[in-house]
């Protein structure tokens, strides 16, 4: 059926063109006699315009589920009790099912009903987006302490100081979730993994599929128009979900089935776990939604037949003055497609599946070999390594390192960083169009870019809050460590080590793990108008015996985190120029055959060598920051505190390591396009033995040489 589609393709495009130069600027041929079957009963899955619109909402949903899962992924850590570590490697896991099968799109491009294959990957992208969310329903419910289920109240006196509580009261639970509760614990991590690899998995056919479906049948000089107006929207897809976190993430975790005493939490509380389960439910409707329509179009449509009236009148004022470069140009685009005939993309249909594994590995060994491939391939694997860990931990090092709730940084960075970034990347296709770019000048576009995000980024090293004193944990600035500020304090009590119920002294600024850790007795609630505010009294540690709010201390620098925010903002701008002019210098650094396959390996591996290891890097990397970790079972959950100051050296460090990697990498593209055009210098200014000979000639006989020639 492949080769069928290429000369009914042809066939079709040579009428277009005769019927363009006939028609001048008439609309669409309604009037014109066409072929009598699709004239009377014109049908909107018969529309190239309606496909587009279509193929946007489908990638604005599925970019909006795969990210969801990166602004709610501190809240996932504190709900199931996973270190970084782990929750980078779920944010991962989609490329393992993507990365699989993406090489073999480009050879069953041509083979299947792709509108019926983007609808089947899309609803099994919908199932995923269900399977993520299963989790919160077969668990139980969301207990911010080491509470026993009998106890009517989750937090009255199971974290105050009473000598008659037991020491090994914890003993019952640690016995029972040796077995049950590790079991399901495991259960929710595999489900949780399974539908990453299916989201990854279902992902696969949407884009490919649908771009290569609107340039067969959308008008010659409408296909860029629509694919642009296809990015354009889909670029919104990872705004909206962070936008959307943080609207989920303001509700409690348990909405469904709340207490009927209720909470005594706000979403200030470092215990707050929001509603995280409920984007994932929104977003697998609006998959559901837009890939139900994929089910109606057909496998082949006809062919647009008309421009746009608006690009038409637009391009006639444009080429007026050059009619003659507009001739030249629509002369050498017939000659063009025999040449893309040559491409694997073309040869791919007619080849087998074992002929096509075959021609993969020599291929791709040879646009290896190139250079300049090689190192603007390097370079965008360290500026996707960048945006992957940024991606996935900024919500969360917002959160740790200014103190502010995951709803308030999942808004900050779908406001600030997503939009600027968009930008970025239209102001570079902008200067690569505007000023005619060729590779070098693409080069040191790219160079500066790069340049001025590392400067940009300098000072948010400086820009930071360090860690309050925790008694028993962090010691004060300068101070001597100790655990309590009163020797003794908590001697009288039984404090778990598991309890987890921060108190804050505001007149030390001393911060307590829980209000038996700062020797607590007594628990007042003060009515407010919209929640209930929490006071410990007769507290032994702290001075005057209180009473100290719940919760955590106030950070000292929270409104650094606007500034913040925006220089990251401007670094991501600056860096996004990059994008459109690193991709000129891969399409004009390899041979016209390849162009299609050396696309498909540059994402490849972008995958491979960013997208799936880079969350794990950074996660793991933040683990060693860690100074508290919570228990569970026996094993190491979730990180109560982090050292602050640590915590934005290295994450922040790694960051700015891939960003001097995406530097230098673009340093060697341009010294190696230079020697190059110094090469192609010398060589034409060095006269061949040919040449010398024709010199020598008498002149009669030169003109016909040098035509030759």
């Amino acid at each position: 059926m492949g080769p069928r589609m290429g000369p009914a393709g042809e066939r079709s495009q040579v009428p277009d063109k005769d019927s363009k130069d006939t028609m001048g600027t008439e609309g669409p041929p309604g009037g014109r006699a066409s072929p009598g079957p699709q004239d009377p009963r014109p049908s909107i899955f018969h529309s190239v315009k309606f496909f587009v619109l279509c193929h946007s909402l489908l990638q604005l949903a599925q970019l909006m589920i795969s990210g969801y899962l990166k602004s709610s992924i501190s809240t996932v850590e504190k709900r199931f009790g996973l270190s970084s570590q782990t929750s980078g490697l779920l944010a991962a896991f989609n490329e393992v099912g993507n990365t699989a099968l993406i090489v073999f799109v480009s050879y069953f491009g041509s083979r299947v009903h792709r509108p019926r294959l983007i609808g089947c990957g899309a609803v099994l992208v919908a199932l995923a987006g269900l399977l993520m969310s299963l989790p919160h329903f077969i668990s139980e419910p969301y207990r911010y302490d080491h509470a026993r289920p009998e106890d009517l109240s989750q937090d009255f006196k199971a974290s105050l100081c009473l000598p008659t509580t037991s020491a090994p009261a914890p003993a019952p639970s640690n016995d029972s979730c040796l077995s049950y509760t590790e079991a399901k614990h495991l259960a929710v991590v595999g489900i949780m993994f399974t539908a990453q690899t299916l989201l990854g998995v279902g992902s696969v056919p949407i884009q490919p599929f649908g771009i290569s479906y609107i340039d067969d049948f959308a008008h010659n000089s409408n296909s860029p128009l629509y694919i642009g107006i296809l990015f354009a929207v889909t670029m919104m897809g990872p705004g909206m979900a962070y936008g959307l976190g943080g609207l989920m993430l303001r509700l409690y975790v348990d909405i469904d089935r709340m207490p009927e005493g209720g909470i005594s939490l706000t979403p200030k509380d470092p215990r707050w776990v929001g509603a995280w389960w409920l984007g994932f439910l929104i977003s697998a409707g609006a998959v559901a939604l837009a890939a139900a329509p994929y089910f109606f179009f057909p496998r082949e449509m006809p062919k647009e037949k008309y421009e746009l009236g608006f690009r038409r009148r637009v391009l006639a004022v444009a080429a007026s003055p050059v009619k003659k470069g507009e001739d030249s140009s629509s002369e050498q685009s017939p000659g063009g497609s025999p040449e893309k005939q040559d491409g694997l993309v073309q040869i791919a249909p007619d080849l087998s599946v074992i002929q096509f594994i075959k021609v993969f590995p020599r291929v791709l060994l040879r646009t290896l070999r190139h250079p300049i491939f090689l190192l603007v391939v390097l370079s965008q694997v360290c500026l996707s390594s960048m945006v992957a860990g940024t991606a996935t931990f900024l919500p969360k090092f917002l959160e740790r390192q200014f103190s502010v709730t995951a709803s308030f940084a999942n808004l900050l960075i779908g406001c600030l960083p997503i939009p600027l970034s968009i930008m970025g990347i239209v102001v570079g296709g902008v200067l690569v169009k505007r000023l005619h770019l060729g590779p070098l000048r693409c080069s040191v576009l790219c160079l500066l870019g790069s340049l001025a995000c590392i400067l940009i980024s300098l000072p948010l090293f400086f820009i930071g809050c360090s860690t309050h004193q925790v008694a028993g944990i962090m010691p004060p600035p300068g101070g001597q460590p100790g655990p309590v500020l009163f020797p003794g304090c908590t001697e009288p009590c039984s404090c778990s080590p598991d309890n987890f119920n921060p108190v804050c002294d505001p007149s030390t600024r001393v911060e307590y793990i829980s209000p038996c850790h700062a020797g607590c007795t007594g628990r007042v609630v003060q009515e407010a108008p919209d929640d209930g505010l929490v006071f410990y009294t007769n507290c032994s540690c702290v001075v005057g015996g209180g009473p100290v709010p719940a919760g955590s201390c106030d950070s000292a620098c929270s409104h650094l985190v606007l500034l913040f925010v925006l220089l990251v903002s401007l670094a991501a701008a600056l860096i996004s120029v990059t994008h459109t002019p690193s991709f000129i210098l891969i399409l004009r650094g390899v041979k016209k055959e390849d162009k299609a396959l050396a696309v498909g390996i540059q994402f490849m591996l972008q995958r491979v060598l960013a997208w799936m290891p880079s969350p794990v890097i950074h996660g793991s990397a933040i683990d060693t920051t860690c100074v508290h970790w919570a228990q569970s079972c026996g094993r190491r959950a979730v990180c109560r505190y982090y050292d602050h100051d640590l915590l934005r050296n290295r994450f922040l460090g790694l960051q700015f390591f891939f960003k001097t990697g995406c530097l230098v990498c673009f340093a060697l593209v341009l010294a190696v396009l230079r020697q190059q055009e110094k090469e192609a210098e010398t060589k034409a200014a060095l006269p061949s033995p040919g040449q010398e000979q024709q010199q020598l000639m008498p002149g009669p006989e030169k003109k016909p040489k040098e035509s030759k020639v």
